[in-house]
């Protein structure tokens, strides 16, 4: 039975807090943990979590706040359960940080904790929301509006992240697969396909790989496909709905090529974007970028940059398989930044192409990227002339940068076409870099060009003008994506499958941003009691002082005991 969580609202007469010294206290309220109760834990909105429980009368749940600062908790510090599980019955911070104020209140099983997960899943599999992300868009929007943070500027990247699998060749991939179906088998099929599974189940998949010389690897697998082939359609009737029999199909139609009733393996250049790199991580993709290959997930962010703002935080985070391209994520997360206001979204090369390029413009965004996919323009582009535009956006007129202007004509709807005055153009420098060209029947130089030449054009003039202002306020969103993946080791997160690492990385956003407006609330001055700059500042200052009391004792020093009993004579 769900059952809201207002107990730390209620200030209590005895307690393991109250028995600190004042002093004591005050830290720890000013500490990161004040901030995370404050900022987060007091901001989460508990009731749209009751659709987890049962309605019938019964214990009530473990508080939903606590569970979700936990897992926020353990992704901002890249804890195990067991960390999290010691941090919350023994760390007073972690405490104080859930609104807790004695040791002895609120304890629970992990157990809870890993059923409060499993529902969450079961939930975004029948309903496809994701309940944590609703909670990273209210506790944001609550924090936007707290600060008064301008979301009008906005900055955005994207990061690959790879799930808790083992990479393995092709070949281990297809013995696992096997292994894992004879697995599923009824004790009378692994009996009557002994003799099929007899080479592929004596050990481990990985025994069975150390056992095969390299130059043998491609007829393993071709024999390996024969039986893939035969047990797919033997096992259909009985097995079409087990997990495994779903994966062995997938794997076969991914490795694989009928042809002529026989199955050849597919050579390097034939996969498919979205090949299962793992059983255990049916969504985790293979991606190569920059001659280097990636597997598991890609993870876009996107934070404010507003230089008025007093911090910037992270306002959307987006993971989807790494097959998945920047322009696609940029178009989902549209409607979002839509709702928040921005009207300049900053990004790298990689977000461009004419779908994005309409969007951005349909609802009022200056996309401003720092390249453009696809190279450098060389010579005089486009982009070096000035077009003028009408009120409902189509090309008027257009002017060379040696300052020649003419009218533009369209042609054919969305082409159009600029005549010079050729006896202008033998006279410039730009001549020979010009892409307009001289017409064979006509005296006229004329420049060809469409509306999505216009637009890249527009692009092209927008990271110009933004390089030589000198400022590049998109590079901030790097080290961002750094902070979010610090917790795990070479960005390999502890879990697996798309919603637990979208899920993981969502929660270390969320302490991300906590952390940064600790800094923000945090007094930037140092106390000039018991800081290192103080300390060294009092020793600076107390060193002329000890010599000239050392000079003072060596002159004035009286004979100590020892030398006046020396100096009696017998």
């Amino acid at each position: 039975m769900f059952k809201k969580n207002d107990q730390h609202l209620q200030t209590q007469m005895f307690s393991t807090i109250d028995s600190l010294p004042a002093r004591v206290r005050e830290r720890l309220e000013q500490s990161w943990a004040g901030t995370f109760y404050r900022e987060f834990f007091s901001r989460i909105d508990e009731e749209e979590f009751s659709v987890l429980y049962s309605d019938v009368a019964s214990r009530p749940n473990v508080p939903v706040n606590i569970l979700i600062s936990l897992e926020t908790l353990k992704a901002g510090r890249g804890w195990t359960d067991e960390e999290m599980f010691d941090a919350f019955n023994f760390d007073l911070q972690v405490r104080f940080a859930l609104g807790l104020y004695d040791l002895g209140e609120h304890h629970f099983e992990p157990r809870t904790l890993y059923y409060f997960r499993s529902r969450l899943t079961e939930h975004m599999q029948e309903t496809g929301e994701n309940l944590l992300e609703s909670v990273f868009e209210q506790v944001t929007d609550e924090q936007l509006s707290a600060f008064g943070l301008k979301t009008g500027d906005m900055r955005m990247d994207s990061t690959y992240v790879a799930s808790n699998i083992r990479i393995t060749s092709r070949l281990h991939l297809l013995v696992e697969v096997l292994q894992r179906i004879h697995r599923m088998l009824s004790e009378i099929d692994q009996a009557r396909y002994a003799d099929t599974f007899a080479p592929y189940v004596a050990g481990s998949s990985g025994q069975y790989v150390y056992r095969v010389r390299s130059e043998e690897g491609w007829d393993h697998i071709e024999r390996i496909g024969m039986v893939m082939y035969q047990l797919i359609s033997d096992l259909a009737d009985d097995y079409a709905d087990e997990p495994a029999y779903q994966i062995l199909q997938r794997v076969f139609s991914e490795q694989f090529i009928i042809e002529e009733s026989h199955p050849r393996p597919r050579e390097k250049d034939e996969f498919p974007s979205r090949t299962l790199q793992s059983p255990d991580d049916p969504d985790a993709t293979f991606r190569r970028k920059r001659d280097k290959e990636y597997t598991g997930y890609v993870t876009n962010v996107s934070e404010t940059c507003d230089p008025d703002n007093d911090l910037q935080l992270i306002v959307k985070m987006q993971t989807a398989p790494n097959a998945v391209d920047d322009t696609t994520l940029l178009e989902e997360a549209m409607p979002d930044l839509e709702r928040l206001g921005v009207r300049t979204l900053r990004t790298d090369g990689g977000y461009n192409n004419r779908q994005t390029a309409q969007s951005a413009d349909e609802r009022g965004i200056e996309h401003i990227q720092t390249a453009i996919r696809g190279g450098s323009a060389k010579g005089s582009g486009l982009h070096h002339f000035q077009i003028g535009m009408s009120a409902d956006g189509e090309p008027v007129d257009i002017t060379c940068p040696f300052g020649q202007k003419t009218s533009i004509q369209s042609k054919k709807p969305g082409r159009f076409i600029a005549h010079f005055d050729i006896n202008l153009c033998e006279t410039c420098p730009l001549r020979d870099q010009c892409p307009s060209k001289p017409l064979k029947r006509d005296p006229k130089q004329a420049l060809y060009f469409d509306s999505h030449r216009i637009e890249i054009a527009r692009r092209r003039q927008r990271i110009d003008a933004e390089r030589r202002s000198g400022r590049n306020p998109r590079a901030a969103v790097e080290s961002t994506v750094r902070s979010i993946k610090h917790p795990f080791r070479q960005g390999k997160l502890p879990v697996r499958g798309l919603f637990r690492v979208t899920s993981m990385m969502l929660a270390s956003a969320m302490m991300c941003n906590v952390r940064r407006i600790h800094r923000c609330v945090t007094p930037k001055t140092p106390e000039t009691t018991g800081s290192p700059a103080s300390a060294v500042a009092t020793a600076s200052s107390e060193i002329p002082i000890l010599l000239f009391l050392r000079q003072l004792w060596t002159r004035f020093r009286l004979p100590d005991a020892r030398s006046v009993y020396m100096s009696v004579p017998n």
